[in-house]
């Protein structure tokens, strides 16, 4: 959870897409123990039946057995594993990953797990056959043992330094995030399972573990460095709000869908979101890395709904403006509305802040410039006639001037000839008759070019004749309904090949894929741009825009 710990990270890396992959199968220690664990059980005791729920003295001889075998015989095996040979058989899988995670706690190869299964195995077996097992010893030695060794690969360091001022001696009975990180960092030293001390006795003990440690916790009450860019989302709706690394890392790994193992997390993220609602205040989601910047992406808590309800106009405004209030005053340069965030109805695609706060230093961008850019270059040249729909919207508008340019004829479906007159009389004289006001969707039964800016519903695609190109910038995207047809995606574009540290998917968009409008806010930063790029679109920017992405490494999808 970025928004908590992010003065604590101690690696400032993402996690990327590679390093996700390559721990997939991070829990297969868990069913290896599972079936290690049964055979053994069943073994000393066929039965089962002799095993009290609780046996202090097991506590205290599983404690005594852990620290007289496991430790100091971890610690050798742990040293052996870093000799030339079985390093570069067996142990570099566990150090490939450039990012410390909990998960990374599990990504071994399998004589590591069997090597592991006889350390976690050794206190449990040799205090049952002493005759002090107990239920609560046998899982309870697993789960801390579990638990101490993926808070240990954490990224975070969550152990405080009081502790040990307190008591100097726990310095050497148990190790931290912070202490392990070093291990991976420095791998000639800090081999311990949990207990510093044998790393002391070993003369393995790094000497500025103590001081990192200090200075990680210096550094929980600094301010984080701010990102130059700031992607500010929003909800969809409950499902998609569990699209997140916190819940389900390999999850927010792939496009999303909607996944049978979510149903039963409804309830308990339906709660979280009236959390969010009541606390109202703008979080971290995620962040990433491009040519040294530092990006992130903010989500505000309101869900894609609750845009459509005129009572919650001026809530959803003021929820936006704190967040752009927040981010001049951080030093963030650029800050990207997204989806309904820039609603025209809502806000006027992001005027009423920009009109309020002329001071503002961050720039504010919708980014639908490069929407309409990567639209536009999706018709192919030869097209002479398109059929659109949400025609007066901002994108529509943009559209409809750029292609009377080209000398394509519009026929544009709107019931506001005010509205339609207005963007007519925007276009050159000599283009104005080729922007055509529609009425009813029968227009376009010849028209194999449709451009959706607005929902249409499975039964008005019926009007497209067979062989039609649907092109679209409406959200949610419509149905693909017609076999007979083709459509394409919410316009998008692929991130740079140097982008780093992105490990999740943006909504159903493909690995390393943003909406347009995101890149849209990334081109406006790496151009350094001091413009805010609000309200109407300014369509003798839309090929100056594409040139730019295009330059920087953005590909077209």
């Amino acid at each position: 959870m970025l928004f908590i710990n992010r003065n604590r990270r101690l690696s400032q890396e993402g996690i990327d897409f590679h390093q996700i992959d390559k721990e997939w199968h991070w829990d297969n220690f868990i069913i290896l123990q599972a079936f290690v664990a049964s055979m053994i059980f069943l073994w000393i005791n066929p039965s089962m039946t002799n095993y009290p729920i609780w046996n202090i003295s097991g506590i205290i001889s599983c404690i005594l057995f852990h620290i007289g075998l496991s430790e100091p015989l971890y610690y050798c095996l742990h040293r052996l594993l870093h000799s030339s040979y079985f390093f570069q058989q067996y142990h570099w899988l566990h150090h490939s990953s450039k990012v410390n995670h909990p998960y990374t706690a599990g990504h071994a190869t399998f004589l590591e797990h069997l090597l592991l299964c006889v350390i976690v195995g050794v206190p449990v077996i040799a205090t049952t056959l002493i005759g002090h097992g107990s239920m609560i010893m046998f899982y309870g030695y697993f789960l801390v043992f579990d638990f101490l060794r993926c808070m240990g690969h954490s990224n975070v360091e969550v152990v405080p330094c009081r502790i040990f001022d307190t008591l100097p001696i726990l310095k050497y009975v148990i190790y931290t995030p912070t202490y392990h990180f070093i291990h991976h960092k420095d791998m000639k030293t800090n081999f311990c399972l949990f207990m510093p001390l044998f790393d002391v006795l070993g003369k393995t003990l790094n000497k500025i573990s103590w001081d990192l440690h200090r200075e990680m916790h210096s550094n929980e009450g600094k301010k984080a460095k701010a990102p130059e860019f700031v992607f500010l989302a929003h909800g969809v709706d409950i499902m998609s709000s569990m699209h997140v690394p916190f819940v389900f890392r390999s999850l927010s790994s792939l496009p999303f869908s909607t996944k049978l193992i979510l149903f039963p997390m409804w309830p308990f993220a339906f709660l979280v979101v009236l959390v969010m609602w009541a606390k109202s205040k703008p979080f971290l989601l995620t962040f990433c890395h491009l040519r040294g910047k530092l990006l992130q992406s903010w989500i505000v808590p309101r869900f894609g709904f609750m845009y459509f309800l005129p009572f919650a106009k001026d809530g959803i405004n003021n929820q936006i403006e704190e967040a752009i209030l927040m981010a001049d005053r951080i030093g963030v340069k650029v800050l990207s509305l997204a989806a309904l965030n820039k609603n025209e109805a809502l806000n006027g695609g992001g005027k009423l802040f920009v009109t309020k706060h002329p001071d503002l230093k961050v720039r504010v961008v919708h980014g639908n410039t490069l929407t309409a850019a990567v639209i536009l270059n999706e018709i192919s040249q030869d097209v002479k006639e398109v059929f659109l729909t949400g025609a007066t919207s901002k994108l529509g508008r943009a559209i409809a001037l750029y292609l009377a340019r080209r000398q394509v004829r519009v026929l544009m479906l709107t019931q506001s000839t005010e509205r339609f007159k207005s963007i007519q009389k925007e276009a050159s004289p000599e283009n104005q008759n080729l922007l055509v006001q529609v009425t009813k969707l029968q227009a376009a039964k010849h028209c194999k070019t449709w451009i959706i800016g607005k929902w249409t519903t499975p039964r008005e695609q019926r009007w497209a004749p067979a062989g039609t190109h649907f092109h679209q910038f409406v959200v949610p995207p419509v149905f693909e309904f017609r076999t007979d047809c083709t459509y394409s995606k919410l316009a998008a574009m692929k991130l740079p090949d140097d982008v780093q540290g992105l490990g999740t998917c943006e909504y159903t968009m493909e690995r390393g894929v943003v909406h347009a409008c995101h890149a849209g806010g990334l081109v406006h930063l790496l151009e350094g741009w001091t413009h805010h790029e609000v309200g109407s679109i300014d369509v003798d920017q839309i090929d100056l825009v594409w040139e730019a992405a295009r330059r920087h490494g953005f590909k077209p999808v």
